[in-house]
């Protein structure tokens, strides 16, 4: 048997989305990725929302609409994939790594306020695996630090304080304190990419929450600006009669969403319910399954700590054991058809992060969670004799 890591669950309701989508005579940005946005931002209980090629983007864009600059710092964790930092290098601010909490893939929230210093700007915490972080321990540390912060931007202002962006690329649909990521942090930026929740192949999308002192309207407005060209109109209001006139406000960005992303991501959208359902119940066969096992798994929900995860991602750790041994099993797994992945390589460990000055000697705790982890298959179209499978060959390579 073949099992792959991830693979898109698209049915027939995609595919005629996409196809009325192209009979339409407009496949860019344009009505399809307008009616995305407002399901997304009524999906999410936001208020309003802006959707683009890519997660990434969604990050860079909002960093550089709130006035993040060179000379500013935006922390973030040091246990995640590299676009939350490189997004924050692109706007020519400083990345500043924390460790996770010991035996955590969340940040270490004990150690945040000792890196808020007068240049910080943002934080970005990252909803690894769909398990939404711990918000309200994040705004106690930026209120509590209230004090340092120097606004540099009207946003900034309006803010009064450090700004939170949450990467949420693994989390939507998932709740804590009975809200939703989309409702959770100042920012919320979504990926859609192949392998996730919800896909539109590529794309991704920046939600927030109401400001009494911000304008939503107007801050979509400037999104529009910033994300295609610095045009004043977008192309489809360009092409309506008698209005090719526009105006370049700056040498800016061209990173939108087209109609034919939307259109999927709006069939996506009406079975999602269905789909984290199937991956909640995976997640539970795993569970009992393994639970006689040397492993210690993520925790997808916790009625304690009020918060339901996506499911996007089944992270196992191979108590007591290396790097070697994680990524023997790997290879086996792989020899029986299975494949396996790790989430994540801590950032100190790439090339690019050391020449910043990181080193992974300065987080052990991200070491410690990296060095034995291994992510099985999950996904929405997993039959149930799929999911038994995956189970022996690991139980199988672990024995080996």
């Amino acid at each position: 048997m073949k099992i792959p890591f991830s693979p898109p669950d698209i049915g027939e309701d995609e595919i005629n989305e996409v196809v009325d989508t192209l009979r339409s005579g407009w496949i860019t940005t344009g009505p399809k990725t307008k009616k995305f946005e407002n399901q997304l931002t009524a999906y999410c209980m936001s208020d309003k929302t802006v959707c683009l090629d890519s997660c990434t983007s969604a990050l860079e864009m909002t960093l550089r609409l709130l006035g993040v600059k060179k000379g500013d710092e935006v922390i973030v964790p040091a246990y995640t994939y590299t676009a939350t930092a490189s997004a924050v290098c692109h706007t020519g601010a400083k990345p500043i790594l924390i460790d996770c909490a010991p035996n955590s893939i969340q940040m270490d929230y004990d150690m945040l306020p000792d890196l808020i210093s007068t240049k910080t700007k943002a934080i970005i915490p990252v909803d690894v695996g769909g398990v939404p972080c711990d918000y309200d321990r994040i705004y106690d540390a930026v209120n509590a630090k209230k004090y340092l912060f120097v606004p540099s931007s009207p946003l900034q202002q309006a803010f009064g304080r450090i700004i939170v962006l949450a990467d949420a690329a693994h989390s939507l649909g998932a709740r804590r304190n009975f809200l939703k990521t989309g409702a959770l942090a100042d920012f919320t930026a979504f990926s859609f990419h192949a392998v996730k929740n919800l896909t539109t192949g590529e794309g991704g999308a920046v939600t927030w929450k109401n400001h009494p002192d911000i304008d939503s309207e107007e801050l979509y407005r400037q999104f529009m600006i910033l994300t295609l060209h610095g045009q004043t109109k977008d192309a489809y209001t360009k092409t309506q009669l008698g209005s090719w006139e526009y105006d370049i406000l700056g040498p800016f960005f061209k990173c939108n969403m087209t109609d034919i992303m939307a259109s999927i991501g709006i069939a996506q959208l009406k079975r999602l319910s269905a789909m984290l359902k199937r991956r909640r119940k995976i997640i539970d066969f795993y569970n009992r399954e393994l639970s006689d096992e040397p492993v210690s798994v993520l925790q997808h929900y916790s009625e304690k700590e009020k918060f339901m995860s996506s499911g996007h991602l089944y992270l196992v750790k191979l108590m007591w054991q290396e790097e070697e041994y994680r990524n023997d099993v790997i290879r086996r797994l792989a020899d029986y058809g299975v494949a396996a992945n790790v989430h994540y390589k801590p950032l100190p460990m790439f090339t690019a992060y050391k020449r910043i000055g990181y080193n992974i000697d300065d987080f052990p705790n991200a070491y410690n969670m990296f060095k034995n982890e291994i992510t099985l298959p999950l996904y929405s179209k997993m039959t149930d004799e799929e999911a038994a499978y995956v189970i022996d060959s690991f139980k199988r390579a672990v024995a080996e």
